[in-house]
């Protein structure tokens, strides 16, 4: 009885010049009573039309009321908010057009569904099929699974549909499109669809877009591929495709845009045919192992705007007749083994505005005509092997927006009209042999967010205007030979580390670097500051790192240094201060790493220092401290060369401690002290004896043993005890390099060990690594088990795993925001304390879920340096060139698409800051990327609080 109501209301309004006569085959359908009413003269004809259009409903069986209820209940999960309005509210059943999303005709016939980054996590249901009047459905980034149903092959009126951003799976139904005549776009990036790419799309004529990149679509690019007769846009890019790249897609005579790269692998190269695509504006084929040279034969794309070819293995040099790209723009010829300069000819691209010549083998000096481009807005060639100088008119143009030329041989100063036009960002000069001052220009360049000179011989002063700068985030000028002192005025709002490391500034350190009220690091070490440590710069709250070693510096440290609570890392070393040990170090509760060597310091060392839960590297040396060095909590397990040249300091082993004599008696203390002398020498002398007997027997009897046990750490580890642990039923975990197994010690220590197959996968790296590291969100190496066949790590033991076992598995359940939160920023902080606070430097190159291992309290620990590189010299581009990455192709989905379902009250800003901070971790440029310090002081310090936006439909 609803259905005809619904029927009724909805068709009282239809109006009357939309009625048509009923088939004959309609009539044999209706009852003969209805037939004969029908027939009637004296019948009211909108009754007639009403009382039809009746019948005709329950023929059709469902209204495109109940195809949209039906599919509320499929695509929205259990226990999920979405579609809200999706409801009756009233008895008009017009009411489903008003729905969030849902557009109708005049007939109320549902015309378009539009719904994008909505939640839903469910799936799309054969009653899809309904909507057959839909001319476009649009379905993005809304976590819907499953397979495509194949009652989509009903929306015979379809002209758009776009369901990219998905986890939709299965082999993609090809069959769903061969009876979609009116199709013009169609769209399925980002999704998890499998099989071969299908050939039903080839047959619709009036196709002009499709995008099925993104998926796992494997094998060949069909020759049938080049058939299309109305494509404008074909994308295939992010798939698994292979064999050689057809030749015949260039008789596409109206494609515009060509995308085919990125993690699909080809044979061979670009295929020279390519140069006769008619209408070609963009081509894309980066990251798709083409070998082989460029074609000259693309410099007859007249109206290609942007080409594409990085991450390749492309050889020979960039050809000449590219100049002939009149309409080109962008240029990405990056990360291949291109030889040769920059072609001359090149000065005829006038509408150059990206040229990206990175990390290839270029070489020779950079044209003049560079700086001529009147377009030009990012000129990326770091990584080659230019020589000379930039050109001078560089910038002149008015447009620069990023400049990078780290790691070449070039020379000369630095370009005074960079920042011309105002609208220069980013300034990276790194490792190279640029010389003379730093143009006074660059201290008005209000645009500038980095600035990043190291490696060069710069020198004079830096310009006062730089540190005021609105929006400059990053000055590194480290390994300079700059001179002067620095200025007395400093604001802003923005810098967040400074580093200048390793010149030749004088004079004091400005009070005002306490201005800076953003400012996180601070690096001055190796320079020539004199007088005392401002006080007013120890008053930033947000500073994470502090190095003024190797300074003149001399005073005691403020009592200021207390509200410093973010410091992580502190290193006053090398310098002249005077004073008791600081107090306020006592209540920097989150300090990693403290370092007052080489000072004058005197006095005790407070016992509180050993309960610093969070020290890990600690260095008191050469001071003039006194007393009994305190044994509680961590102190304990340090090296006791933390301590050496203390004169007056008395470590638990020494048998004979300093002590200053107060008695007046001296006589008495000289003739004990003589005495003192000759009973230690005779116990010496026997011990001697006794020594070389025990070792020349102990020698003998390590012979004959087959394991050597070397530990790290003060601890009661026994050989006999770890083999015994060396059972299958102690196993945890199997791996590349070996096998993992949990082991209880005779002291009850639970240990984990790890049993490398053969001498070598990376067992030196693990040890020269692991050894001597202490970081508590690192895994301890506890000590080693050794034979000539095989090595045994043992490691303090992890009772809740890897974060990849629980994430991945039943547990990750209950894994909920506040605690992952919580491990990504302990393992952030652990890969932080790597990359800038060991020395050397130490990459860890496999850094994954299944490294991250949890302690009983969920705490992180970064695990497993098999593959760790050290970088003897941090910024050496050698060191970098080969770890950079794998490129990835990243779609353009919503935060809300790559959350896992089982999250629960999750709150939002806070998950959208971390999917920001994860994707600068991946951008395409390294330099580009944030530094574990940013990552760290952006996870630790995220921006206020904004009301949480609500998953929004979106409608045309």
């Amino acid at each position: 009885m609803h259905e005809v109501q619904a029927s009724f209301t909805i068709h009282m309004i239809i109006p009357l010049s939309t009625l048509l006569l009923p088939s004959s085959e309609a009539i044999k359908t209706v009852p003969p009573l209805v037939t004969s009413s029908l027939r009637s003269s004296t019948m009211n004809f909108v009754f007639l039309h009403v009382f039809f259009l009746i019948l005709l409903e329950f023929s059709n069986g469902f209204s495109d009321f109940d195809a949209l209820m039906k599919l509320k209940a499929s695509m929205v999960a259990p226990n999920r908010s979405g579609l809200d309005d999706w409801k009756v509210e009233n008895s008009s059943l017009n009411t489903h057009c008003s729905f969030s999303g849902v557009s109708c005709d005049e007939n109320f016939r549902v015309t378009s569904l539009m719904i994008s980054h909505v939640p839903l996590f469910g799936t799309i249901p054969p009653e899809i099929g309904i909507l057959n009047k839909l001319v476009n459905l649009t379905l993005v980034s809304d976590k819907l699974t499953g397979e495509l149903p194949m009652e989509i092959s009903n929306l015979t009126s379809i002209r758009f549909i776009n369901i990219s951003a998905n986890s939709l799976t299965g082999e993609f139904p090809g069959g769903i499109v061969a009876g979609m005549a009116l199709l013009e776009a169609f769209d399925v990036y980002n999704n998890n669809f499998s099989g071969r790419l299908p050939l039903e799309f080839v047959k619709l004529k009036n196709l002009k877009i499709l995008y099925l990149g993104g998926n796992f679509f494997s094998g060949h690019i069909p020759e049938a591929y080049s058939e299309f007769q109305s494509l404008q846009k074909l994308g295939l890019q992010a798939n698994e495709l292979s064999g050689r790249i057809p030749a015949s897609l260039s008789r596409l005579s109206t494609l515009h845009e060509l995308l085919i790269g990125y993690f699909n692998s080809y044979e061979g190269g670009i295929p020279p045919e390519f140069g006769s695509f008619k209408s070609l504006k963009l081509l894309d084929l980066g990251g798709c192992n083409l070998t082989g040279e460029i074609p000259a034969s693309l410099a007859n794309l007249k109206m290609l705007h942007s080409l594409f070819l990085q991450l390749n293995n492309l050889t020979g040099e960039i050809p000449s007749e590219l100049s002939g790209l009149v309409s080109l723009m962008s240029l990405d010829l990056s990360n291949n083994n291109l030889t040769g300069g920059i072609p001359l000819t090149f000065s005829e691209l006038k509408n150059l505005t990206l040229l990206n010549l990175f990390r290839n083998r270029l070489a020779g000096p950079l044209p003049p005509f560079i700086g001529d481009l009147p377009n030009l807005e990012v000129l990326e060639i770091w990584e080659n092997n230019f020589t000379f100088q930039l050109p001078e008119n560089l910038g002149r143009n008015g447009r620069l927006l990023m400049l990078d030329v780290t790691g070449n041989h070039l020379t000369g100063p630095v370009p005074k009209d960079l920042c011309k036009g105002g609208k220069l960002r980013i300034l990276i000069l790194m490792e190279n042999y640029f010389f003379g001052p730093l143009p006074e220009e660059l201290g008005g360049c209000k645009s500038l967010t980095k600035i990043r000179i190291t490696k060069n011989f710069i020198n004079g002063t830096i310009p006062a205007g730089i540190f005021n700068l609105p929006e400059l985030t990053m000055l590194e000028l480290d390994d300079n030979y700059l001179t002067g002192e620095l200025p007395e005025r400093m604001y802003s709002q923005s810098l967040q580390s400074v580093s200048m490391a390793n010149n030749w500034i004088t004079g004091k350190i400005p009070p005002a670097f306490g201005d800076l009220v953003n400012l996180t690091t601070l690096s001055l070490q190796s320079n020539k500051f004199v007088g005392g440590i401002p006080e007013k710069m120890l008053n930033l709250k947000k500073l994470y790192k502090i190095n003024v070693s190797d300074n003149n510096l001399s005073g005691e440290i403020p009592a200021s240094i207390a509200t410093c609570v973010q410091l992580t890392s502190l290193d006053f070393s090398r310098n002249n201060l005077i004073g008791e040990f600081p107090r306020g170090i006592l209540n920097l509760f989150n300090l990693n790493i403290l370092n007052v060597s080489g000072n004058q310091f005197k006095g005790e060392i407070p016992s509180k220092l050993g309960h610093m839960k969070s020290l890990t590297v600690l260095d008191l040396s050469y001071n003039q401290f006194s007393g009994n060095v305190p044994m509680d909590g961590q102190l304990k397990d340090f090296s006791d060369t933390i301590f050496a040249g203390n004169l007056n300091l008395c470590l638990p082993e020494k048998a004979h401690c300093p002590i200053i004599s107060r008695s007046k008696n001296k006589n008495h203390s000289i003739t004990t002290s003589k005495m003192m002398i000759m009973i230690i020498a005779l116990i010496t002398t026997v011990s001697l004896f006794i020594l070389t007997f025990i070792k020349i027997k102990k020698k003998h009897l390590e012979r004959s043993k087959v394991w050597k046990l070397t530990t790290f750490q003060r601890s009661d580890l026994k050989v006999e005890d770890v083999l015994d642990c060396l059972r299958d039923e102690n196993i945890i975990g199997k791996g590349g390099a070996g096998i993992v197994y949990r082991g209880s010690m005779a002291n009850g220590v639970d240990v984990a060990i790890k049993r490398l197959m053969g001498r070598n996968h990376g067992f030196d790296a693990e040890i020269q690594t692991l050894g001597r590291i202490r970081h508590r969100n690192i895994v301890r190496l506890l000590g080693y088990v050794s034979n000539r066949e095989s090595n045994l790590l043992i490691y303090e033991y992890m009772s809740h795993g890897s974060l990849g076992e629980i994430l991945h598995g039943p547990k990750g359940a209950h894994l909920q925001w506040e605690t992952r939160y919580k491990i990504a920023v302990e393992a952030a902080k652990g890969l932080c304390y790597l990359h800038h606070d060991c020395s050397p430097m130490i990459l860890h190159r496999d850094v994954k879920s299944n490294n991250i291992l949890l302690d009983s309290d969920y705490e992180a620990h970064v695990a497993d340096f098999g593959l760790a590189k050290f970088l003897r010299d941090s910024g050496a581009s050698e060191c970098m060139s080969s770890i950079a990455g794998s490129y990835g192709y990243i779609a353009p989905a919503a935060v809300v698409a790559v959350l896992d379902p089982r999250l629960k009250g999750y709150p939002l800003a806070s998950v959208i800051n971390l999917f920001k901070i994860a994707m600068s971790c991946v951008e395409d440029e390294s330099t580009a990327r944030p530094t574990m310090r940013e990552v760290v002081h952006r996870l630790t310090n995220p921006p206020p609080s904004q009301p949480q936006p609500q998953p929004c439909l979106l409608t045309p």
